[in-house]
C-alpha cells in the first residue's frame, strides 16, 4: 500500500495532498512549543516572541489602513498591566462596524507567512538545507502570535453586520440549486 491511500485512510485527502508542506512545518511548531514554554518561564525570553509581536502588531496596523480604521499608535514595547504582561499594541481613531473585524482580526492572516514559506521551500526536488533551521526558528514565533487577543475579540464583534451578509452568501451557496429552479418555475 502506498503512502498516499495510506494517509487517506485516516486524514482527510486535502491534508494528505499537502504533506511536505506539514512535514516542513514540524520543526518551527516544535521550536515554537519550546518558545512558549521559556517565554512563560521567565518575563525575559519575550526576546523570542518579539518577531511575532511585530508581525501581529503591524498586522493590526496594515489592515486598518487598508480598511480606513485609522490607525494612531503601534507600541512593541511589553509593559505590564496588572498580572499580566501585554507585548505589544495598536489604536484606531475610526473603528467603525464596516473596518472593526479585519482590522482586529487581522492577525489571523499571519499564518500565511508559515504556509508560503512552506510551500516555497518544498516545491519539487526539495531538500532539507541548513537555511530551513534558520527558518523554522524566524517562523515559530508566528505560531504564537497569529490568534487574536481577548480585546481583539470584543473589538470584532462591532462588526456584528458581516454576520448577517456570510449567513445571507452561505445560504444562497448552500441553495443556489434550489433557488434557480424555483426562479425558473415563476
Amino acid at each position: 500500500m502506498s503512502a498516499l491511500p495510506a494517509c487517506t485512510a485516516v486524514l482527510p485527502g486535502v491534508l494528505c495532498s499537502q504533506a511536505d508542506i506539514l512535514l516542513y512545518l514540524a520543526p518551527s511548531l516544535a521550536v515554537a512549543f519550546l518558545f512558549w514554554m521559556l517565554s512563560s518561564a521567565h518575563p525575559a525570553f519575550f526576546l523570542l516572541t518579539a518577531p511575532g509581536t511585530l508581525c501581529h502588531e503591524l498586522a493590526h496596523f496594515g489592515v486598518g489602513l487598508l480598511t480606513n480604521a485609522e490607525p494612531t499608535k503601534i507600541s512593541l514595547f511589553p509593559r505590564r498591566k496588572g498580572k499580566l504582561w501585554e507585548l505589544g499594541s495598536c489604536t484606531f481613531s475610526n473603528l467603525r462596524w464596516y473596518n472593526a473585524a479585519p482590522s482586529a482580526l487581522a492577525p489571523l492572516l499571519i499564518l500565511l507567512l508559515p504556509l508560503g514559506v512552506a510551500a516555497w521551500r518544498t516545491r519539487p526536488g526539495w531538500q532539507f538545507a541548513p537555511i530551513d533551521l534558520a527558518l523554522a526558528v524566524l517562523l515559530a514565533p508566528q505560531y504564537l502570535s497569529f490568534w487574536p487577543s481577548p480585546v481583539d475579540w470584543r473589538l470584532a464583534a462591532r462588526s456584528w453586520p458581516w454576520l448577517l451578509v456570510l449567513a445571507l452568501g452561505g445560504a444562497l451557496y448552500l441553495w443556489h440549486d434550489s433557488l434557480f429552479r424555483l426562479v425558473i418555475n415563476l
